[in-house]
């Protein structure tokens, strides 16, 4: 039980240094506005799937995919003295889509509410 617990711990860990690095030290355009969503470690903490949200379309998460890329090996070395771990995990970066299909619901709901109403102020 004790595993899943330092996972956990790590992978929060994880995620508050991540987004503190993209508001304070990481300067690259293409993450501007990107939101680290969560962290899941493996139960061996030997990889991290990080993922995360950005407001736009398609491109701007295409963008933010190539700039983690590009700065991967930065977060690794600021990751690496924090976690205390002794070995640094593998660092992989998938877009969270969830926010997108939240965000389409809220769109349909909005619409059916508008559509609604059109419909009773007719009668």
């Amino acid at each position: 039980m004790t595993s899943f617990s330092r996972a956990e711990r790590v992978s929060g860990l994880i995620q508050e240094t991540l987004s503190d690095l993209l508001n304070k030290r990481i300067h690259d355009p293409r993450l501007h506005m990107a939101t680290i969503t969560r962290v899941k470690m493996s139960a061996d903490l030997k990889s991290a799937r990080i993922y995360y949200a950005i407001y736009g379309d398609d491109k701007r998460s295409q963008d933010a995919a190539k700039g983690f890329e590009s700065a991967r090996g930065f977060i690794k070395r600021i990751l690496a003295p924090q976690l205390g771990l002794r070995y640094m995990p593998d660092l992989k970066f998938f877009y969270d889509d969830s926010f997108d299909y939240g965000s389409h619901i809220d769109q349909l709901l909005e619409k059916i509410k508008s559509d609604d109403g059109q419909n009773h102020h007719s009668h």
